[in-house]
């Protein structure tokens, strides 16, 4: 299994929409209101990839896993994680987090943010193990009641040693 960056060439977009629709598909009856991945489309991902940083999953060259990292002025947002189900409960998140850390502390960005549906109470504890704390809550429009937490987890960025050279994650 290896996580990357993915490369300039990436043309898999339909792939990647089945991937994350289907990661996501446990949701539907769970959350309100729908998932922002419903209306996601192959020309609509490779987009964000464009403006974000894509990571991928894969084994074996299929393509098990993603998550789309945006970099903000003071932390790195982790958003999209999704991984086959077939792949899930296999420590695949944790890489990816693992990997959103090395690239936040390249940009000596000292958080990570992520926001999880506040019914989906097995994602809190999920990343509560990987060092996220419950930092605010978010309502969707036409909503009265907080319909996701955000989640953080601060990093030692002075432990990174700074060259002067910021290394480019964009695909460009």
């Amino acid at each position: 299994m290896r996580i990357a960056i993915a490369p300039p060439d990436f043309d898999q977009w339909d792939s990647l929409l089945a991937l994350i629709t289907d990661a996501f598909r446990y949701m539907e009856p769970l959350i309100s209101p729908p998932s922002s991945a419903k209306i996601l489309t192959p020309i609509s991902l490779k987009q964000k990839a464009e403006k974000e940083i894509l990571l991928l999953a894969t084994q074996d060259n299929d393509l098990i896993g993603c998550s789309f990292l945006r970099i903000e002025p003071t932390y790195l947002y982790i958003g999209k994680i999704a991984i086959s189900e077939f792949h899930q409960r296999q420590g695949i998140g944790g890489k990816f987090i693992r990997q959103a850390e090395h690239i936040a502390k390249s940009h000596r960005l000292p958080q990570l943010k992520l926001q999880t549906r506040i019914e989906l109470a097995q994602n809190h504890h999920a990343f509560q193990r990987l060092g996220f704390v419950k930092t605010g809550e978010t309502t969707h429009p036409g909503y009265s009641q907080a319909t996701s937490i955000t989640m953080t987890k601060y990093l030692d960025v002075e432990s990174v040693k700074n060259d002067g050279a910021t290394p480019n994650y964009s695909r460009k």
